[in-house]
């Protein structure tokens, strides 16, 4: 998980050491912070559901090797879940083995949406850069299952100026979340389980989670337990979409032959 998630949502940062300190200092001056929404600049940025008594489970990273096995896990107790895909990160979303894997998702009912090409920090790129990360990963979603994405999701949580124009420009929206289930810190299994159950105790009106689809203890052992816990709390674990209560499509039609435009 990237170092700018540690900043809290108003942007604070905890005691820290000095270098770790002027770290940020440095990275503060490279960009606008990133931790709250600039109002009436582009994009809509997400932070939460809005449709009560609702989970919304996000998968970023992928297409990975156990994308199918998510999917799987999320049909055996009859629920939906929402997946944030890039052009070229862990693979080429155009290998033969991606494209399958970003089918089976959308096949069975899952929303498909945008993480960008290269899993850049859009907030150091200009606006040529920042286009080409968005449309290509856009394009290619629209190649393989025929729709085009409505939300984006920016690497590391990072957007600015810029990024909401260049996004709002596109008819993205940028998606956030108020749950980080902390995987790609390399929290344990047990420590996931809990902060889940804590969750469920909790019980907030609705939740926008944060998960990755590229690590085996997610897929096989977290996720079908945290579907089970939230389940168990009576929430409905839905799409991003549903749990917004919008469209996750700006246009939905037939998925394209593969040619050669199909590379990275």
């Amino acid at each position: 998980m990237p170092f700018l998630q540690h900043f809290d949502r108003l942007g604070r940062f905890p005691l820290i050491g000095s270098t770790a300190f002027y770290i940020v200092l440095s990275l503060l001056s490279r960009s606008v912070a990133t931790s709250l929404p600039e109002r009436g600049v582009g994009a809509q940025v997400i932070y939460q559901c809005s449709v009560p008594n609702t989970v919304a489970l996000t998968f970023d990273d992928g297409p990975y090797i156990y994308l199918n096995d998510v999917v799987d896990a999320l049909k055996s107790e009859g629920v939906q879940g929402t997946f944030f895909f890039n052009g070229n990160n862990y693979a080429c979303i155009y290998d033969d083995a991606s494209v399958a894997r970003v089918k089976y998702a959308y096949d069975n009912g899952m929303q498909v949406g945008s993480h960008t090409w290269a899993h850049k920090n859009l907030t150091y790129l200009p606006r040529d850069q920042v286009t080409s990360e968005m449309a290509r990963t856009e394009q290619a979603i629209e190649k393989i299952t025929g729709a085009i994405p409505a939300y984006t999701r920016p690497p590391y949580d990072a957007y600015n100026d810029l990024v909401l124009s260049v996004a709002g420009s596109r008819g993205q929206t940028l998606v956030i979340w108020d749950f980080d289930s902390r995987d790609s810190e390399l929290a344990s299994v047990s420590a996931q389980e809990q902060s889940y159950d804590d969750l469920a105790r909790r019980h907030p009106n609705n939740i926008l989670s944060l998960e990755h689809e590229t690590y085996e203890t997610s897929a096989h052992q977290v996720i079908p337990y945290a579907i089970r816990s939230l389940k168990a709390a009576g929430y409905r674990l839905v799409t991003l979409a549903e749990c917004l209560n919008a469209s996750p499509y700006l246009h939905v039609g037939p998925p394209s032959g593969k040619d050669a435009s199909w590379q990275c």
